[in-house]
């Protein structure tokens, strides 16, 4: 637990940058305009001291619990942060009884990671107004938190910020920070935009940059240190993707992959491929999903794409990481450039709608299998047409139930290898029509 103390007396060159340069008030906040802009929700909530409880849903070093103590300031009231990782339901219930004594704002971190019987716990509280909640989570709430707490709470999205911003971060800190301006650093716009792309619009992940970068230059020179690109890559070495296997990124990632297969960019698809195993994504899912985006979406156009799909599969259980990977990138570059129909897709829901909400129609008699004399008197079989007798391997009878005769499901497109199966199928179509 912990009290937000901007009085804190502890030597500030112990504490990490990002915790040096802080904002202290909320004119020096960087970022998410699209809340405390000018006639924006929560500057009219905050110009009206009438916060209500909230959910501060956002990537990490985007600001969160600075906003949210620059909240609890702004409106005088105590700011106690506490995470969800680390503390119980009962310290939580310590902290709310105290706060009956002078209403609190309660800022609790990586909040999802409480189960929903912890979640419970705060109804009543949020309710009567005894505290106001401020719950940080990088997790989709819709999926993380509780329906009865979400309504009410105002879940607000914390945007990622923008290099611009990530810029203008820096610039102070090198400007007011006690450590970094008596070590004159030099350091020129050109290594800030630089520390502002590597970092994906993550502050605190800059300002470490930043600190350990200038530990490197002031370990070259002391007397002069100059952050340049070499101190930025050697202290920057790797950078370690952001990746949720289970959260909202996995389906948004598998979901753009999808969609630039679908819309023929194997560049897009490449790059999202590569996004996701780099992340630490399991590739025999990846290699699923393509299995099923060959019959969706490609399907009769290019037989060869379900085919290409599944060797791909199979290559990467036979090689593994990381010579797999090729394997898995060739089916999404060969997926991406076939010719593409969603027939296949269209007539079997169409097929499976029909078998759910019709009658269970019997098989027409003519295509039953008679195994036995009594079953062949009964006329199991009679007057069945056997298709290689005749001209093209086209015979003059029907297959489905009379009331469905007339059904076409499956109406392939003018693409691909869907165009001679077009003409074929309309051969035999015919053929049907004449054998009436």
């Amino acid at each position: 637990m912990e009290l937000f103390n901007t009085e804190n007396t502890a030597p500030k060159a112990k504490k990490p940058l990002a915790d040096r340069v802080r904002p202290r008030r909320l004119e020096e906040f960087v970022g998410q305009e699209h809340l405390l802009g000018e006639g924006k929700f929560l500057r009219v909530m905050l110009e009206g001291k009438d916060v209500p409880s909230m959910i501060f849903w956002g990537p990490s070093g985007v600001g969160k619990t600075s906003l949210g103590w620059l909240i609890g300031r702004r409106l005088g009231l105590p700011f106690v942060s506490l995470s969800a990782v680390t503390i119980g339901i009962k310290e939580v219930k310590d902290v709310i009884q105290k706060s009956k004594l002078r209403k609190t704002l309660l800022f609790i971190d990586e909040f999802h990671r409480f189960n929903k019987l912890q979640q419970d716990t705060f109804l009543p509280y949020v309710e009567s107004g005894d505290i106001i909640l401020i719950g940080a989570t990088t997790e989709n709430p819709s999926f993380e938190i509780i329906s009865p707490l979400l309504s009410r709470t105002k879940v607000l999205t914390l945007s990622p910020l923008t290099e611009e911003e990530i810029v203008t971060i820096l610039e102070r800190a090198l400007e007011r920070d006690e450590v970094l301006a008596a070590s004159r650093v030099r350091i020129d716009g050109k290594v800030l935009q630089e520390i502002a792309s590597l970092v994906t619009g993550d502050a605190r992940k800059a300002l470490n940059l930043l600190e350990a970068a200038h530990a490197i230059a002031a370990r070259r020179n002391a007397a002069a240190p100059v952050i340049d690109h070499a101190a930025v890559q050697e202290a920057y070495q790797k950078r370690v993707l952001v990746y949720d296997k289970k959260g909202e990124m996995h389906y948004d990632l598998i979901s753009a992959l999808h969609k630039s297969l679908r819309g023929s960019d194997p560049d897009a698809a490449l790059y999202w491929l590569a996004r996701m195993i780099e992340g630490g994504e399991d590739p025999l899912y990846i290699a699923r999903r393509m299995v099923r985006f060959a019959s969706e979406d490609v399907g009769n156009a290019d037989p060869q794409a379900l085919t290409v799909s599944i060797a791909a599969m199979q290559s990467f259980n036979f090689l593994g990481p990381p010579e797999g990977y090729l394997a898995l990138a060739q089916a999404a570059v060969y997926l991406a450039c076939a010719e593409k129909s969603n027939a296949i897709y269209a007539a079997y829901g169409q097929a499976t709608a029909d078998v759910r909400k019709l009658p269970e129609y019997p098989v027409p008699m003519h295509i039953r299998n008679a195994p036995t004399k009594l079953m062949a008197d009964l006329g199991y079989g009679r007057d069945y047409l056997y298709p290689h007798d005749f001209e093209d391997a086209l015979a003059g009878q029907t297959y489905l139930p009379d009331p469905l005769k007339n059904r076409q499901y499956y109406r392939p497109k003018d693409r691909g290898y869907e165009k001679a199966i077009k003409a074929f199928l309309e051969k035999a179509r015919k053929a049907r029509e004449e054998g009436k």
